[in-house]
């Protein structure tokens, strides 16, 4: 009996307790940061210093925003070689202390860590310091109209040895067996270089060459004009004026984040010379909590944790492009309840970050009917100036696509079975914001081969996408997004570039029968 009253005792507390932390969470908007991912082996060497500031966050800095797509970055400390876990999410799973902090006196320290899989590393490092003249490239953040007719070359960077140094203890022998004195200490060997930070393919390796850059030396040496107390993403970009591969240096940026264990968004700093790309731009800081050139900084300037996020090159979505990668798309909650090695959520989270950064909502579930009529996003291909080097003109894919778009146009003013809004996407001109908003709302995404296309990242997973494809550009790029995140997709193959009205307006309308239109 007594048994039995005990019992009802906890189980009203534990309902009560329940009903607190609900209304807690949910009057309060600020209690709704995610606690940062616990991964034991990302905070065994952080000093009290770091500790401490990383539990009493900078105002200036943004939390990490709640996402239903969400899973730990250390829900599996190893996962499978060639995993969809080891592609897309924590395959980094391979420490290499390259320099450990000493227990006594405050110094720098810097590891990485490796994915088999990607054959990538994520680093991160404590009291880096920067010097800005000994980085040779362009200085960058300039507008785009200042700077035309600038070479790549100069836009990219070269650095000079001691660009990037850590500071180490004075001691004739420190901890980590590193003879004292003498400035042409380096971090790392050509030995390390080409196991874990491997050139591939890549022509210009730059976190590679930035790495091999860094030179160790002595407190009293370790002068700063200024001091980055935050943590602190250092990114190197190529295609910086491309969406595909921007969107891959999104994901890297955001994946070394979750790997690294931040508790909140880091600053940006860009280690290149480009000029703004107004749009992309605008994703960068949305995602970040600041952002800032390399060659804006006016001296040496020091970071107390500073990580390098690794090329946009290798990610699994570029990858992907030439490695048969067999993953499919997930909902997290099916995951945590039956992992699989051959799906994946990360995709949905990675969209949902996006979503979340510029303010919209990421739990909101579309209806098979939505009452205000299904949003068909037709993605647009227009001339534009991209880059220093760029006419202005892009390659058109779609021939007739403005014949394409009227025939459309005109056939959903005389389909009756629902209500349609057929959205003119021209991306090319809209606020970045705007143009996650026209995908997050769309029911159909249609388009031709080409970069605009990469912001299915960001669709819902009900989404449903139609991809035409020339005959000179049938590349797997946006049919292996959707297969990553889990989206029906159709494609039309064209036999030159021209695709025929009627042909398009069948597929479409078979489509909609799928939703019930």
């Amino acid at each position: 009996m007594m048994k039995s009253r005990n019992l009802k005792i906890l189980l009203s507390l534990f309902a009560f307790n329940s009903f607190c932390l609900y209304l807690y969470f949910t009057y309060n908007p600020d209690a709704h940061a995610p606690p940062p991912p616990t991964n034991h082996r990302h905070t065994s060497s952080l000093t009290q210093t770091q500790t401490h500031r990383h539990r009493h966050q900078n105002p200036l800095t943004k939390p990490w925003p709640i996402l239903p797509s969400y899973l730990p970055w250390s829900l599996n400390p190893n996962p499978p070689f060639r995993s969809c876990e080891a592609y897309f999410g924590n395959g980094f799973s391979q420490p290499l202390h390259l320099l450990k902090p000493p227990s006594l006196n405050p110094a720098g320290w810097f590891r990485c860590y490796y994915s088999e899989t990607l054959r990538s590393s994520v680093c991160e490092g404590g009291r880096i310091r920067m010097h800005p003249e000994r980085i040779r490239m362009s200085r960058g953040g300039e507008r785009l109209e200042e700077v035309m007719g600038r070479g790549e070359h100069e836009e990219l960077p070269e650095f000079d040895f001691g660009a990037f140094e850590i500071e180490v203890v004075d001691d004739d022998n420190d901890s980590n067996g590193l003879s004292g004195g003498g400035g042409d200490r380096k971090l790392v060997d050509s030995e390390f270089l080409n196991q874990y930070l491997q050139r591939g393919g890549i022509s210009k390796h730059t976190m590679r060459s930035l790495v091999d850059s860094i030179r160790l030396v002595g407190a009293k040496d370790f002068q700063c004009s200024e001091w980055v107390e935050e943590p602190t993403l250092l990114v190197t970009r190529f295609e910086y004026a491309n969406v595909f591969h921007t969107v891959t240096d999104w994901y890297s940026a955001y994946v070394a984040s979750r790997v690294t264990g931040l508790p909140y968004r880091p600053n940006l700093v860009f280690v290149d010379g480009h000029c703004v790309q107004a749009p992309l731009e605008e994703t960068w800081r949305a995602l970040f909590s600041s952002l800032r050139y390399a060659k804006n900084f006016t001296g040496p300037v020091c970071f107390r944790h500073a990580i390098l996020a690794p090329l946009g090159y290798e990610t699994a979505l570029f990858k992907g492009l030439t490695e048969d990668i067999d993953c499919h798309g997930a909902s997290a909650h099916d995951l945590w309840q039956k992992p699989d090695d051959r799906k994946t959520a990360r995709l949905h989270e990675f969209g949902e970050m996006i979503r979340a950064a510029f303010g919209f909502p990421v739990d909101k579930h579309r209806t098979s009917k939505p009452v205000s009529g299904h949003n068909v996003l037709f993605v647009r291909r227009e001339d534009y100036l991209a880059h220093p080097r760029h006419g202005g003109k892009v390659q058109s894919r779609l021939s007739n696509e403005q014949e394409v778009f009227d025939a459309l146009k005109s056939w959903v003013s005389d389909h009756s079975e629902c209500k349609i809004n057929l959205i003119n996407g021209l991306f090319a001109h809209m606020p970045m914001k705007e143009q996650v908003r026209a995908i997050q709302d769309a029911s159909v995404i249609i388009g031709a081969h080409g970069a605009g296309l990469t912001h299915i990242v960001s669709a819902t997973p009900k989404t449903v996408i139609l991809e035409i494809i020339s005959s000179e550009y049938r590349r797997p790029h946006f049919a292996l997004i959707a297969k990553w995140k889990g989206l029906e997709y159709h494609s039309i193959y064209l036999a030159g570039s021209y695709a025929k009205p009627a042909e398009v307006i069948k597929k479409f309308s078979s489509i909609l029968k799928g939703l019930d239109c």
